[in-house]
C-alpha cells in the first residue's frame, strides 16, 4: 500500500493506494497519522478511491489510528469508498464509527 498526504486548510487528506491488509502497512499508516497529530492536525480525510482490497487487519489499521485522533479531539472522514470496500464497512457496521462521503471535497467540507 502507498500513502500520500496533502494538507488542505488544516485538513490532512491521506490517499491510500493498493491493498490494505495489515503487516508493515499498519505501522506506516499509524506513524503517518501520528506524525500529523504531533504537528497539531486533528482533521483527516481518508481517500479510499484507490484501495482495491481490505480485510479485517486493514479495518484494524483504521480503527487503531482513529483512537488517538479522537482522543485529540479530531476525526476521520472516509471519501470515495469503492463498492467492494463499502460492503465491508456495511457488513461490519463500521459506518457507525466512520462517516463516509462521495468524494474528498464533501468529506472536507463536513468538518466546517
Amino acid at each position: 500500500m502507498k500513502i500520500s498526504a496533502e494538507s488542505r486548510d488544516n485538513i490532512v487528506v491521506l490517499t491510500l493506494k493498493g491493498n490494505l491488509l495489515g503487516g508493515p502497512d499498519a505501522d506506516s499508516f499509524y506513524n503517518e497519522v501520528k506524525s500529523f497529530l504531533d504537528k497539531g492536525n486533528r482533521q483527516f480525510v481518508l481517500d479510499l478511491s484507490n484501495v482495491k482490497l481490505m480485510n479485517s487487519s486493514g479495518l484494524g489499521i483504521l480503527i487503531k489510528a482513529l483512537k488517538p485522533v479522537r482522543e485529540a479531539g479530531g476525526d476521520f472522514h472516509l471519501a470515495s469508498v469503492t463498492e467492494k470496500i463499502d460492503s465491508l464497512f456495511m457488513i461490519t457496521k463500521l459506518y457507525q464509527v466512520f462517516k463516509s462521503f462521495p468524494n474528498v471535497e464533501q468529506a472536507s467540507r463536513a468538518f466546517e
